[in-house]
């Protein structure tokens, strides 16, 4: 199992940001994607993440291999804690939600309805349904937001023990999460002042 990123070119809305982007990730590495703002770090996360096409290039991963944790928490309000976790348990097929409860120590929030949980707890909640997902690839963007220091251990403790598994982590963030990954800087990769306007089917906007 390989994640593949060939010579991709990424826009966002009708604007090309970045173009030429390859690394390649296997089981057990990590990638941390760090640039200035607005120079296509969500963008080439949500284009690996199949959420838009890519203009050039080729990704390569196995079919149904990737999780995905963006800005929003994808939680359900009306749902406590644990119906949360088996909902998207449910979808991905898996079932035992203990792992996702301890990872960022829930089980005393099991009750409590998502709406009514602090922004802290709510990215915590959306965080830790990456474990029910039983997808090999993780792909987060700004992770970390809203967590505290203890937290935040919590979250790089989580990411360690899926490397360790043989899983692969792509991410971008601005924090040193004390992983063992690769940092890959966009800067480079901005693309040309004079690069062709895209054309994107509004479908995927």
């Amino acid at each position: 199992m390989e994640l593949v990123v060939e010579n991709v070119a990424c826009a966002r809305g009708s604007l090309r940001v970045i173009e030429g982007v390859s690394f390649t990730l296997s089981p057990g590495q990590g990638l941390i994607l760090r640039g200035p703002n607005g120079i296509g770090k969500t963008t080439l996360l949500r284009t690996i993440a199949g959420l838009q096409p890519a203009l050039e290039g080729r990704i390569t991963m196995p079919e149904d291999a990737v999780a995905y944790a963006g800005h929003a928490d994808g939680l359900k309000g009306p749902l406590t804690v644990a119906q949360n976790l088996n909902f998207w348990a449910q979808i991905y097929g898996t079932k035992d939600i203990s792992r996702a409860l301890e990872a960022f120590d829930m089980t005393s929030l099991l009750d409590r309805q998502a709406q009514d949980l602090s922004a802290g707890q709510k990215r915590r909640l959306g965080l830790a349904r990456m474990e029910v997902t039983g997808r090999p690839i993780w792909i987060f963007d700004e992770p970390t937001v809203s967590l505290d220091a203890a937290n935040t251990a919590l979250f790089a403790a989580m990411v360690a023990r899926h490397l360790d598994a043989g899983g692969i982590a792509l991410m971008a963030t601005h924090i040193d999460l004390g992983l063992e990954a690769q940092v890959f800087d966009l800067t480079p990769y901005k693309a040309r002042d004079d690069a062709p306007e895209p054309f994107l089917d509004e479908a995927f906007l």
